[in-house]
Parts: C-alpha cells; structure tokens; sequence
C-alpha cells in the first residue's frame, strides 16, 4: 500500500518523447561502437593464430640478438 501511494514524477509528452530519442541514439551509437569491438576481436584473434603458426614453423626468428 504505501508504494502504491507514493507520488512519480511524470515529465510532460514532449520531454517524455525528448529521453526516448536521446536513449535511442545513445543505444544506437553503443551497438555500433559494440559491433566494431567485436570485428576488432575477431581480427586480433586470426592475427595471433597467424603469428603462432609463423613461429612454430619457423617463419620468423622469436630467439632475439644474442
């Protein structure tokens, strides 16, 4: 009961309509920063494959100047 009764604020239509867009186009530019990361993931991780295979098979010199 006494949540029930509790006073919400409640912005008029036009703010109300304002923070959707604002949430939608903040989302929207967080899915897109998200998409890159991945597609950065994915080219780091075929590089460091490519790199290990070309140390095993003794394509490049890892031992250093000695």
């Amino acid at each position: 009961n006494t949540i029930g009764n509790a006073p919400v604020a409640l912005p008029p239509p036009e703010e109300q309509a304002a923070i959707a867009a604002t949430l939608d186009r903040e989302t929207a530019r967080i899915d897109t920063l998200i998409g890159k990361v991945k597609q950065s993931i994915t080219l780091l991780k075929e590089r460091r494959s490519a790199f290990i295979t070309a140390a095993v098979t003794g394509q490049i010199d890892l031992r250093g100047e000695q």
